[in-house]
């Protein structure tokens, strides 16, 4: 390629903030992966955050690109996977597959949107160093005939309609708020951004644990305690994980959660023969993680921060905060979480 702006490039990247900045540029918060698409002429190539080339996984986007975009430019934004009125996440991860065949069904079956927010090069110029009203305006003008499934994203400065996108938008599968200086020029690598990301609590029971990598039986180090909570019939699913442990904690914890490990064969909710191939709300690789995973008697209960949910699933690691030896694990049910109202994906896309 023999674009103004190439690969390798490290995109903009944001820090994290409580509230949302006032004086700046705001666009929802996507909830997919972070690409860069390269266009020079019929050659085109889907590049990650962290420099991976993604284009042989994404031949229905790499199409709409070549047939929605300038014929060289450079597009900052985010691939997709929409699912009636909402986002997609885990859709989105399955598209990544090594085999050719299944690449091709997949794009096909569960085809990928880019939603574009930023234009880094045009023709034969560089964008990086305009501030970003001018990238913007540039961008929409590059994108005025555009058709799905390539999208601009919505933007405004009014800080009460951010206000109003962070709690509504949540509902389509967003994750929160982008704030942007309006000044502000590209900066490839730096946290020149600002990300306001909804942030919540949850009493959660500990059913069990899997050990780290690193672990060894001289020194037996933590990697994850395994999370559930109660439905309304009282059955455990299984929500997720807490991971993020300093190695002094790693190694407490797996002691401690070692005098609680069941023997082959005690009883557990989630050993159960009904369960044994998969648990509750859990993935179907289950069936392996089942050989990885110690069973503890009887279950702890601690309380997590998370984000938002994916279905019946923390859609990230949850964080530990502490625990909650006041509470009876069959008291963690999920009646507890927040209730997010569903809002239709199409109008924050504009579709019809």
């Amino acid at each position: 390629m023999t674009l103004a702006v190439h690969p390798p490039l490290e995109p903009m990247l944001a820090r994290s903030a409580a509230t949302i900045p006032p004086g700046m540029a705001y666009e929802p918060k996507w909830d997919g992966f972070r690409c860069l698409a390269f266009r020079d002429n019929d050659e085109l190539s889907l590049v990650s955050r962290n420099g991976r080339d993604l284009t042989v996984y994404f031949p229905e986007v790499v199409a709409a690109l070549l047939a929605n975009t300038p014929p060289r430019c450079v597009l900052d934004g985010e691939l997709i996977v929409i699912d009636g009125t909402r986002l997609d996440f885990v859709r989105l991860t399955e598209r990544i597959h090594p085999a050719a065949s299944r690449v091709e069904l997949l794009s096909q079956t569960w085809p990928a949107s880019f939603v574009a927010w930023d234009l880094l090069a045009l023709d034969d110029a560089t964008l990086l160093e305009l501030p970003f009203t001018a990238r913007r305006e540039a961008l929409e003008r590059a994108l005025a005939n555009a058709d799905a499934p390539v999208y601009l994203t919505p933007l405004t400065t009014d800080l009460a309609v951010a206000t109003r996108w962070f709690s509504e938008f949540e509902g389509a599968g967003l994750d929160g708020v982008v704030a942007k200086p309006l000044d502000g020029p590209y900066l490839p690598g730096q946290r020149a951004m600002v990300k306001i990301k909804h942030k919540r609590e949850a009493d959660v029971v500990v059913a069990g644990y899997r050990l780290h990598k690193n672990s060894t039986p001289e020194r037996r180090l933590l990697g994850s305690l395994q999370l559930g909570l109660y439905d309304d019939a009282g059955t455990l699913h299984f929500v997720g994980v807490a991971a993020a442990f300093p190695d002094a904690t790693r190694a407490s914890l797996a002691q401690m959660m070692g005098e609680l490990e069941l023997a082959a064969g005690d009883d557990h909710p989630w050993a159960a023969a009904e369960v044994r191939g998969r648990r509750p709300g859990a993935l179907s690789r289950w069936s392996t993680e089942l050989k990885e995973t110690h069973l503890i008697d009887p279950p702890l209960v601690c309380s997590v921060g998370y984000e938002h949910m994916e279905g019946t699933r923390f859609r990230h690691t949850a964080r530990f905060l502490r625990w909650r030896p006041d509470r009876e694990p069959s008291s963690c049910t999920f009646n507890q979480l927040e209730e997010v109202v569903s809002f239709d994906l199409d109008e924050i896309l504009g579709r019809g």
